[in-house]
């Protein structure tokens, strides 16, 4: 699997989302994607308790741990790569988390509008 080029939504280098929890289609604690990433794991989001509830009810279960895929589960507070059309779902829903646009990957507006990630941007001063 060949990564695509590291770079952000602002498009500067590809900020880390998270390594506590290790996050990324590749594990490596960044929204990095390639063409075998099919969910688009692009958005680096932070989990709020109404979104973790909202993606269990549509079915993607983040907050319960399942230690045989070494998963503690999330909880409110971490940052996270999605799936760029679960936060577009979200959005659309009224319950999208914050996203941390310079953790976000390019090919996340692929299928989300820059305004539409720009209104949920994460204040990086609070």
């Amino acid at each position: 699997m060949k990564k695509r080029p590291s770079v952000n939504v602002l498009g500067g280098i590809l900020e880390e989302c998270s390594r506590t929890p290790l996050t990324g289609f590749f594990r490596d604690g960044h929204c990095n994607t390639c063409a075998e990433d099919s969910g688009s794991h692009t958005v680096c989001a932070v989990m709020t308790a109404e979104f973790l509830a909202y993606s269990k009810y549509v079915g993607n279960d983040l907050s319960t741990p399942r230690p045989e895929f070494n998963f503690a589960g999330l909880k409110e507070g971490d940052h996270w790569c999605l799936c760029a059309a679960r936060f577009l779902q979200a959005h659309d829903e009224g319950c999208a988390p914050k996203v941390d646009l310079a953790a976000t990957h390019q090919d996340a507006l692929d299928i989300v509008p820059m305004k539409v990630l720009e209104a949920h941007k994460l204040d990086r001063d609070s």
